[in-house]
């Protein structure tokens, strides 16, 4: 029910007009009521009340009631509205035929009209309560006097009341949404606003917009004259039209979030990304830095449509051309690798792969924790294919590892062999001296590597020992194409950020959580022991403990992190060693 058609006293006492008002609003059936006020005077007012005589002239008696109400129940539900006992008895006469009643609030203050109520069943009706003039307190007593006293169905609050004509900011609106949220009760609108004012049908769809369930609406005929109760009554040319934009609403409200013509919108105007240089498959891209935004009758995919595509880790997997738009066909599910890199020819820590942390090898404790790493396809121990590392081959952890042999020195050309082989487009770098990498600060790297479109992503900082980098295959392919024997390449790193100008780099800041100044890379004795400190302590914890862990470990014991605290990395003091690297390293055209 979205509608109570309020007949009131337009009727004036003539049954003719009530059944022809009854007859003219027949059309208006499903979700529709028609609420009456059978009233006496007698029963109403004192006959020294001003009124006594227009209640008089307003009563109709028993039988002709039966007969309104029972034309009336043929379309639609029926509404009493009571005043007194004797409307009462015309409800206790018609009760089959009644659906529920209302009581003004001023009728709340009858308690004998109340006692007479709670005779009767009303287990099965509703009871609409107006609510005009009453505060919070006041409501509320009300409502338990109802639900604690008679057991309707349903009790049902209304805001509004009659001013001959209401005002526009009397109506009640601005209680609506207040009422409801504080009694939890589905709210009619009883709208008296002027009926010659245009918002005598647009009132009751702002009531709806503002919560309003029900609207109680006066209706009078044109065909005959109306003495009393016109002044907020509308007629049936003008009900048309408010069920017209009833039904205009909830279309509106319903209809499909997105539909045809606006998709067809976005189509014919969008930006669409349109490549700006050339692309060669396997390179990372930027939506900021590798496309132009223009209006072009090509097809192809959106700026959303790329963007997660990305974010799923997908690479371009053709070459494209400026100028041209991007299809789903020219993206795949990138290929990730973890290659570790790893030989036996230490000379400070002599085979310090095959030294114990625990129960496993340095380069066994390396592999566990990088097949932890979430996303992978392959996990890769790369050697070399000198007799020298063949032992390696006993040391991969499980049999699920990789073990590839290659070239002794360039780690790049070792990198590409076993890339062509297993046609990997995305490498995670390791070094089987970094036992105690990470899954959480692989996931960040991995996460930003495609999001940025680099070609080459790190930590701007990290426990030494803990920090990886993701490197695209095409990456690799461009670097071994300027320096066809990477002589240098044991430090991969400067092959790239010695090369800014030709790689996109994207160095990430880690939460502070996951960055300390601790040294986590096996090179000298004070790291294993100080690394089988760690170990000892946390598998006592937990056997499955992460980096996390260990920080919070060695920030509870820093005589354990000082073991090897003073030890310093070669490859950061040793000026010659850094001029030679920038120099052998710097491609030059």
């Amino acid at each position: 029910m979205k509608v109570i058609i309020e007949v009131a006293n337009t009727h004036g006492g003539d049954l003719n007009y009530m059944l022809e008002l009854v007859d003219t609003f027949s059309k208006y059936d499903d979700g529709y009521a028609i609420k009456f006020q059978p009233l006496k005077a007698d029963a109403l007012s004192t006959p020294d009340f001003e009124w006594f005589p227009v209640y008089e002239q307003l009563s109709f008696n028993h039988q002709e009631w039966q007969s309104i109400i029972k034309k009336a129940k043929e379309t639609k539900m029926v509404w009493l509205d009571l005043f007194d006992t004797y409307g009462v008895d015309v409800l206790k006469e018609n009760l089959d035929l009644v659906d529920g009643i209302k009581l003004q609030v001023s009728v709340l203050f009858n308690y004998v009209l109340f006692e007479r109520l709670k005779a009767i069943d009303l287990s099965k009706k509703k009871i609409i309560i107006n609510i005009a003039s009453l505060d919070f307190e006041e409501i509320n007593f009300f409502v338990d006097k109802f639900n604690r006293e008679i057991q309707a169905e349903e009790l049902l609050l209304e805001v509004g009341f009659q001013g001959y004509p209401t005002e526009l900011l009397d109506s009640g609106i601005s209680k609506i949404r207040a009422v409801k949220e504080k009694f939890n009760k589905r709210i009619v609108f009883a709208d008296h606003v002027d009926a010659t004012s245009d918002y005598a049908v647009w009132l009751p769809i702002i009531a709806l917009n503002n919560g309003a369930d029900i609207i109680e609406k006066h209706v009078m005929l044109t065909t005959r004259e109306t003495k009393y109760d016109f002044y907020s009554s509308i007629n049936s040319t003008q009900f048309e039209q408010l069920v017209g934009l009833m039904k205009d609403r909830d279309n509106l409200a319903s209809a499909s979030f997105l539909n045809e013509k606006e998709k067809n919108y976005l189509d014919k105007s969008l930006l669409k990304p349109i490549l700006n240089k050339d692309i060669t498959a396997g390179k990372g891209l930027s939506l900021t830095e590798d496309f132009d935004y223009k209006r072009s009758p090509q097809g192809g995919l959106n700026t959303r449509e790329i963007e997660k595509l990305l974010y799923s880790q997908a690479i371009i997997s053709t070459p494209k051309k400026k100028g041209e738009t991007l299809q789903r066909a020219d993206f795949k599910a990138a290929t990730i690798a973890v290659i570790i890199a790893c030989r036996l020819k230490s000379s400070r820590l002599k085979e310090k792969a095959l030294l114990k942390i625990g129960d496993l090898t340095s380069v066994e404790y390396c592999i566990k924790n990088a097949k932890k790493f979430k996303g992978m396809h392959h996990v890769i121990l790369a050697t070399s294919d000198l007799e020298s590392d063949a032992d390696l081959a006993n040391y991969t952890y499980d049999d699920s590892v990789v073990f590839h042999k290659g070239h002794p020195d360039d780690v790049i050309k070792r990198y590409l062999d076993i890339i062509d082989l297993l046609k990997i487009d995305v490498v995670v770098r390791v070094t089987a001296d970094m036992p105690f990498i990470d899954n959480e600060i692989l996931q960040l790297l991995l996460d930003s590597h495609f999001k940025s479109g680099a070609d080459y992503t790190s930590a701007v900082t990290a426990a030494v020992g803990t920090n990886l980098e993701i490197i695209n295959t095409e990456a690799l392919r461009k670097v071994k194409s300027y320096f066809p024997s990477a002589d240098y390449s044991e430090y991969m790193t400067w092959y790239f950020m010695n090369n800014q100008e030709h790689f996109k780099i994207n160095l990430v800041d880690l939460p502070e959580a996951l960055v300390r100044s601790y040294r986590l890379t096996l090179d000298y004795d004070e790291d294993l022991v100080m690394f089988n400190k760690i170990h000892d302590e946390q598998v006592k914890q937990n056997p499955d403990f992460n980096l996390k862990a260990i920080f919070k470990y060695l920030d509870e014991n820093p005589e354990v992190a000082n073991i090897n605290s003073h030890i310093q990395l070669k490859y950061k003091t040793d000026q010659a060693l850094i001029d030679t690297l920038n120099e052998k390293t710097k491609i030059k055209l």
